[in-house]
């Protein structure tokens, strides 16, 4: 199984994306590559390659909903896990949101403490999934 190295991380929000940041950086020792908007990652998400994105679903302009069906347009990214991380995490949404084809949500607030160790089981779950096609 391929081991989860790069990540691109898409969240407006300067402190969040900073926690998320050491949690996953500093603590896991993952590449990550930080996007503001959803603009941004659909600029610099193809060229980074990563092996799983996470985006926030509520972002001023592009939301996580359109960045996600943009960058599934590049076939280099059409693949690529992903995961929402986000507020509104009530069942009929996180179905919803599953339903787009996306690996799983992780609701706000988080435990950055615990977040590596959720994303890594994501990734495997994941990664399971598509061996055994």
């Amino acid at each position: 199984m391929p081991k989860l190295k790069r990540i691109t991380y898409v969240e407006d929000e300067p402190d969040i994306r900073c926690i998320v940041e050491i949690a996953l950086s500093k603590i896991d020792g993952l590449m990550l590559d930080l996007c503001s908007s959803g603009p941004e990652a659909i600029s610099r998400t193809p060229l980074f390659r990563p092996d799983l994105i996470i985006l926030d679903v509520m972002m001023p302009g592009m939301d996580g909903i359109e960045t996600l069906k943009r960058l599934r347009e590049f076939p280099q990214l059409a693949q690529t896990p992903v995961i929402f991380l986000t507020v509104r995490a009530m069942s009929r949404e996180t179905d919803f949101f599953r339903s787009l084809g996306i690996a799983d949500v992780i609701t706000k607030p988080f435990n950055p403490m615990t977040l590596p160790h959720q994303i890594q089981e994501i990734w495997q779950r994941t990664r399971s999934k598509v061996d055994a096609q």
